[in-house]
């Protein structure tokens, strides 16, 4: 049963508006979901579609995006609907045509003032996913009891139930009974992060404003998201400059960014395979040794 059908009444349900898809054409870039951009004729909309198991996923991705919407802060796409059928989940956003160039500092400063939006207590209201992981948000006033247990402690039970074990699994083990060497004298506020913050998770819109999507959002250290930004690359000097002014970081975050990368890199590992398993453990080694 196609779910375009059941899409088109989801988006007419939401908008008060009637929909009927005349066009689709799928839309690259995404290794999760498939992805479509869908019109009427008049207007158009982002589509991500899964299998119909993907239901909570999708809903928890748009309450996400709601979470961002509120801080005022950075763009997002707006949730139109989500739901599922017999065959298929879906995500229906707002389309924004996206450039990867415009102003990285907009999106520096703008990152910094919704990192000053903080929770009373760390994680979130709901689970959700980091990619396909399931990442849990369990709240808690303890972020370095969150960070062992719901971070680094989840993805290391994950790579063992797969077969990484061995050194990854020993030096791990130590590397969490060390982790509050890392934040002496330094205390993190739940920061309401975007929580998967590569470049390929920003864009740009038609008047170079910076815009943020597929977020695993959370109430953390803000650092953890500084710190995905160096992972992969993609932001300029512009970008931290700007966020270094509107909200410095503490002298810590230079080694504390690889303890916070070491979960994006184990959640490489536990989706894509073993070419993650040597930087895993080049992490840990290094983390270890700064003790």
């Amino acid at each position: 049963m196609s779910p375009w059908d059941d899409i088109s009444r989801a988006v007419a349900a939401a908008t008060g508006k009637p929909f009927k898809i005349n066009q689709r054409a799928s839309v690259g870039g995404g290794c999760i979901n498939s992805a479509y951009r869908i019109e009427d004729g008049e207007t158009g909309y982002f589509v991500k579609l899964n299998s119909a198991d993907k239901a909570e996923m999708f809903g928890a991705e748009a309450a996400g995006l709601q979470e961002i919407a509120r801080s005022h802060t950075l763009r997002v796409p707006r949730p139109i609907c989500h739901g599922a059928n017999d065959t298929a989940s879906w995500l229906v956003l707002e389309y924004i045509a996206l450039a990867r160039g415009g102003d990285m500092h907009a999106l520096g400063g703008g990152l910094a003032a919704m990192h000053r939006l903080t929770s009373s207590a760390f994680g979130w209201r709901r689970d959700n996913t980091i990619g396909a992981t399931p990442q849990i948000n369990c709240r808690s006033g303890d972020w370095i009891e969150f960070l062992r247990e719901h971070r680094l402690g989840y993805q290391l039970r994950l790579a063992a139930e797969k077969g990484y074990r061995g050194g990854l699994q020993k030096n791990g083990a130590r590397l969490l009974d060390k982790i509050p060497a890392f934040f002496s004298g330094y205390r993190p506020l739940p920061a309401l992060l975007h929580g998967d913050l590569w470049s390929g998770n920003v864009g740009f819109d038609e008047t170079g404003k910076p815009v943020i999507f597929d977020p695993a959002v959370y109430y953390g250290d803000r650092e953890a998201d500084v710190a995905m930004t160096e992972l992969f690359g993609g932001f300029s000097g512009d970008f931290y400059t700007a966020y270094r002014d509107a909200y410095p970081l503490d002298a810590g975050y230079a080694m504390r960014k690889h303890l916070y990368n070491l979960y994006h890199v184990l959640n490489h590992l536990n989706l894509f395979g073993g070419d993650y398993v040597a930087q895993a453990e080049r992490l840990i080694a290094r983390l270890l040794a700064e003790i």
